[in-house]
């Protein structure tokens, strides 16, 4: 009686799923990107344990905590609170917490799919669709609570960025190169959704910039900015959530992958069945949310000290470093879909995440300052959001053909380190002034 099946029992009853029912919640790209990096576990490892609620237990940790191959990164997060409590160095914290937040974001991914098992296809979509940047959003809502707007826009415009260029770019670099003797083709109709996403969010970002240099400077002209984001931000969320409604209702089969998921040969797990339970999935998903706030507060915190400890300006750090830590796990899976031909799942995870912090995490932290009383508007000015524009427009004309080619990835990740670099020299330049500045007076 070692079975998989005693290891779901749940007070005392016996959790029966049918394949046909599980296919039933589908499994987004992010999803099965995330899939890569998790590990089978043995049921016969505790299914001897005498006692059902400590097998119980034992089994969750098998499952949550060793489930992944990031698990050698866990030991990060109590290191992490141990050198704030021991105050070893506020750039160790930040080094720490970033590492300990990277399994985590993985861990989030799995917990809302074992949850959606049990919700069904549309409570488990949203699910999976809300919480895809739960690291991204939990840093930028404690950043805006301690007033730290710039360092909320850097992220999430860099959390955008590196999903367009970065993400995409050295996805179908490695899938060219793995599939030179290939025609790299993908469905355009997904990819096409999301674009026109990107334009909308791009056009809301563009419309308080110009506004701004279309009116003389002054007071009345940045409380219009203010409130002009605001009403912005709100028709981004209602075009966000009818993006929802297209993806999990209306044309679910779009956004549905159909890789068979039990293919030795690509490397998936095959998720059958749910292998914790409803509640327990819960309380994982509750304590480990925690857990991403508190390393979220420690980044905040020190990430001027780090700045200033590395040498590094906090743009830079916000733009580059951030998003590519919230996502490394989705990131990595993207690219060895790549090198396995397999472009959709490639092109949800990349454009997918870019969508959703374009039209949802954007405006829902503006929305949140406004309730708090912080002024945050969709100004992300001129450098930032011409980059945007520029990345926006280089990926659709790169996707606009339906297929793929190490070349087209050369030019995003060379894009991407192009931006990159100009951010770090504007910082110097930055500073160069502020130091003459100082000096003259």
């Amino acid at each position: 009686m070692g079975s998989l099946e005693h290891l779901d029992l749940e007070n005392g009853e016996l959790l029966k799923k049918g394949k046909e029912e599980n296919l039933a919640v589908g499994r987004t790209a992010q999803n099965i990107s995330a899939s890569l990096v998790r590990k089978k576990s043995d049921p016969m490892l505790v299914s001897k344990v005498r006692f059902q609620m400590v097998r119980v237990f034992l089994a969750n940790i098998q499952e949550v905590i060793l489930g992944t191959k990031l698990c050698l990164l866990f030991p990060a997060i109590p290191l992490a609170i141990l050198a704030e409590c021991y105050e070893f160095g506020r750039p160790w914290v930040f080094a720490l917490s970033l590492m300990g937040l990277t399994p985590l974001a993985e861990r989030v991914s799995f917990l809302t799919e074992q949850i959606a098992y049990y919700t069904g296809p549309t409570v488990g979509g949203l699910l999976n669709a809300t919480c895809g940047n739960a690291t991204e959003l939990i840093i930028a809502l404690f950043a805006l609570y301690q007033g730290k707007i710039h360092v909320v826009k850097y992220s999430l415009f860099g959390s955008i960025l590196s999903n367009l260029l970065l993400v995409l770019g050295s996805s179908l670099f490695c899938g060219g190169l793995a599939n030179l003797k290939k025609e790299q083709r993908f469905d355009k109709k997904q990819s096409d959704v999301n674009m026109l996403l990107l334009l909308l969010g791009l056009l809301c970002l563009l419309l308080p910039l110009m506004f701004r240099y279309a009116v003389e400077p002054g007071s009345l002209a940045a409380g219009s900015i203010l409130h002009l984001s605001r009403a912005s931000s709100i028709m981004m969320l209602l075009a966000y959530f009818a993006y929802l409604f297209f993806q999990l209702k209306t044309h679910r089969q779009l956004f549905e992958t159909n890789e068979e998921a039990d293919d030795s040969d690509d490397g998936l797990i095959s998720e059958e069945k749910a292998v914790i339970g409803f509640w327990s999935a819960f309380v994982w998903l509750a304590g480990m949310t925690v857990v991403i706030a508190l390393l979220s507060e420690y980044i905040v915190d020190t990430i001027e000290a780090t700045s200033d400890s590395w040498g590094i300006s906090v743009s830079f750090i916000s733009v580059i470093l951030l998003p590519i830590v919230g996502n490394a796990a989705e990131h990595a899976g993207s690219i060895i879909f790549a090198f396995k031909n397999k472009l959709d799942i490639t092109l949800g995870v990349a454009l997918g995440s870019a969508a959703q912090i374009s039209m949802f995490v954007v405006p829902l932290c503006v929305i949140v300052a406004w309730i708090l009383g912080v002024h945050m508007d969709l100004d992300f000015s001129l450098l930032e959001t011409g980059s945007l524009g520029f990345s926006i427009i280089l990926t659709a004309f790169t996707l606009q053909d339906g297929t793929s080619h190490y070349m087209k990835g050369i030019v995003l990740c060379l894009c991407y380190a192009v931006i990159g670099a100009c951010f770090f020299v504007h910082q110097i330049v930055l500073d160069q002034n502020v130091a003459s500045g100082a000096f003259a007076a």
